[in-house]
């Protein structure tokens, strides 16, 4: 018996010689048949397995890729330090973080668990949605090496994702001290929008000072991984902004070589493909769910790939029935994702994500499609090459702003936000059960707290100070900002009891209970989004003041769709006198909900039929332009003759 093992591994060994020679010669198909020979004739030896995987990896084969790492978690020896760690990180680049940190759960003692080992654990717990593990594992890893930058800012995503901004903060705070380089101007971004979430501003002039300095001294030439989200509610200018966004997009597209380049068709249904990770329940497909059931299906063919997490929901099954063709791409690599997409013949591809949560954008640097468009999940440019049109409308992207676009600027008529008329609006609870007096005006903003700041607190201050008898309804968006808004405000001569809070609920309760509000006082520079357009189908009235970005500028964009006007004030002081004005005068407030509330189903922002019709115009723009050999160029807003 001992003799016949003895020669399994000796012809396993062979295989896996005669593999490791394939590799060197980029033979990759013989290398995995070599390989599996010799993880079936020594299937408790690890290395077998794991250069296995590496080869059908290579090969695109990510099932057969993925049993194989698996594989190592089962075996009985040569499953050391190096092995558990690639292979986790190999599951890791597939998106399997589940597994990748369910391989370094199972590593055997002999294992050394250095800081390589903890580190690389929490970044797979922590994607993995593990966040209470991850901080124990970064806290062992730190305990290895103090002083290491990543592991502190990696540790402050944990402590973010559990909507413990505070902590998340700190942890930015201490990776920021510790780095000079890349980590630094990566954890400052993260540091201040944390900070903001908690509405701890002691810090905020001097910490977004130091933001923009590190900003500033990263040439284009030296382009790093930045988190360019937490710039749209700072005081950053659109330039500051697009340079962050060239930063990060040229990282993306770092040494990828494009797929062979394509012509849009000239026959058959223009093929529309959109990439996202919002096909669940999120904003994004609460806006698109009936936007994608009114595209012309005559014209166009809807594909999505979908790198989303499948929430069983009836959102997602919504969307999915709508489409033409659904691809489930979470196991893929971008490269793969950009080469299913290219062979697909996607004419269009739009991206959903932006710089925003969960993005893939960066398959678009492979270029899989002849016309490549930035569309609603990013409120900014992307700064990426890669992109030729950003999605906008005349009043969130003027063609004036251009220069602060990477993109060509392609306007829709109205707003650039789709909606859905077909949500429930549920019964309006009463003000008892909400927490709010019966008699007092309400004031409301649900924007989450990172857009709250303390110029916002100045001016609801004076509102408060002008209307006696009426309340401020926030966002409890997380459990550690209220106890600062409540000091803030109370700095500010604001009492405690004129203050409610309202839970994170529902998309149905959270409708419901808008209808309780009088008036949504925006924040700025960066507004509310979805939930404004929420506050207007609930018929509740919104004043904003726009800015010079596309996220100051979006509630904006709304009241025009809502054909209120009006309600864009110039400055802070016009935006106080008209909400202490409208209190005042219940009359012209009542006027205005009713304008939203009789009209909710014939104003623009709220008809997709018009909306969706005016998008596939827009695309068929583009496509025409590309058809003919054009380069892109900006796409002002049209209006079909006879339209308002």
């Amino acid at each position: 018996m001992k003799n016949a093992t003895a020669g399994s591994d000796h012809r396993a060994r062979t295989h896996w010689q005669a593999g490791a020679a394939a590799v060197k010669v980029g033979r990759w198909q013989r290398a995995a048949e070599e390989f599996e020979r010799a993880a079936r004739l020594a299937p408790g030896d690890a290395l077998y397995w794991l250069n296995l995987g590496r080869a059908r990896l290579q090969l695109g084969q990510n099932d057969a890729a993925i049993q194989a790492f698996n594989a190592v978690t089962k075996s009985t020896r040569g499953y050391d330090t190096i092995t558990a760690l690639t292979a986790a990180q190999c599951l890791s680049a597939l998106h399997r973080y589940a597994d990748a940190a369910a391989c370094l759960d199972a590593a055997p003692a002999g294992v050394v668990r250095d800081h390589a080992y903890h580190s690389t654990h929490g970044y797979a717990l922590f994607r993995a949605g593990r966040h209470h593990e991850a901080i124990e594992a970064y806290f062992r890893a730190l305990s290895l090496k103090m002083d290491a930058a990543l592991e502190h800012y990696r540790m402050g995503l944990a402590f973010k994702a559990l909507r413990m901004p505070e902590q998340a903060a700190e942890c930015m705070r201490t990776a920021a001290v510790l780095d000079e380089g890349a980590v630094r101007a990566l954890a400052l971004t993260i540091l201040t929008h944390e900070s903001g979430n908690a509405c701890e501003w002691s810090r905020r002039a001097e910490e977004t000072a130091q933001l923009r300095e590190a900003l500033n001294r990263i040439g284009l030439d030296t382009p790093q991984l930045l988190s360019v989200f937490p710039l749209l509610a700072l005081d950053c200018s659109p330039q500051e902004q697009l340079h962050a966004a060239r930063l990060c997009s040229a990282t993306y597209a770092r040494g990828v070589a494009p797929l062979p380049r394509r012509r849009v068709r000239t026959e058959g249904r223009l093929r529309v493909g959109y990439l996202t990770a919002d096909i669940c329940s999120h904003a994004t497909a609460v806006l698109m769910a009936e936007f994608f059931e009114r595209c012309d299906r005559e014209r166009f063919e809807v594909l999505v790939y979908s790198h989303s997490p499948d929430d069983q929901s009836a959102l997602r099954a919504r969307v999915i029935a709508a489409c033409d063709r659904f691809v489930d791409v979470n196991s893929m690599t971008d490269q793969q994702i950009a080469q299913r997409m290219h062979a697909d013949g996607v004419d269009i591809a739009v991206d959903l994500k932006g710089h925003t949560a969960d993005t893939r954008y960066a398959v678009l640097a492979h270029r899989p499609a002849p016309v490549q468009v930035a569309f609603l999940g990013y409120p900014g440019t992307t700064g990426a090459d890669f992109i030729d049109y950003v999605i906008g409308d005349p009043v969130v992207t003027p063609l004036e702003h251009a220069p602060h676009f990477s993109e060509k600027i392609a306007q829709l008529p109205w707003s650039y936000q789709p909606n859905d008329r077909n949500r429930v609006l549920p019964p309006c609870p009463s003000r008892r059960e909400e927490g709010l007096p019966e008699g007092a005006t309400v004031f409301c903003c649900f924007n989450q707290s990172y857009k709250l700041n303390p110029a916002m607190l100045d001016l609801w201050a004076r509102i408060l100070a002008q209307v006696p008898d009426s309340v401020l309804w926030l966002l409890e968006w997380n459990g550690q900002a209220p106890r600062n808004l409540l000091a803030e405000l109370a700095a500010r001569g604001i009492a405690r009891e004129r203050v409610v809070f309202g839970k994170r609920v529902s998309i149905e309760d959270h409708l419901a209970r808008l209808q309780c509000a009088d008036l949504f006082l925006d924040t700025w520079p960066c507004n509310a989004h979805t939930t404004a357009s929420e506050a207007l189908w609930a018929g509740v009235p919104v004043l904003t003041v726009p800015g010079q970005t596309f996220a100051s500028r979006v509630a904006a964009s709304l009241l025009h769709a809502c054909e209120l006007d009006e309600l864009v004030c110039g400055d802070g002081d016009a935006y106080v006198d008209l909400a202490v004005g409208l209190a005042r005068d219940r009359s012209r407030l009542q006027a205005l909900q009713r304008h939203l509330r009789e009209r909710r189903l014939t104003l623009p922002l709220f008809d997709t039929a018009r909306y969706a019709a005016d998008f596939d115009a827009l695309l068929l723009r583009m496509a025409e332009r590309e058809r003919q050999g054009l380069p892109p160029q900006a796409l002002p807003a049209t209006a079909p003759e006879g339209r308002r």
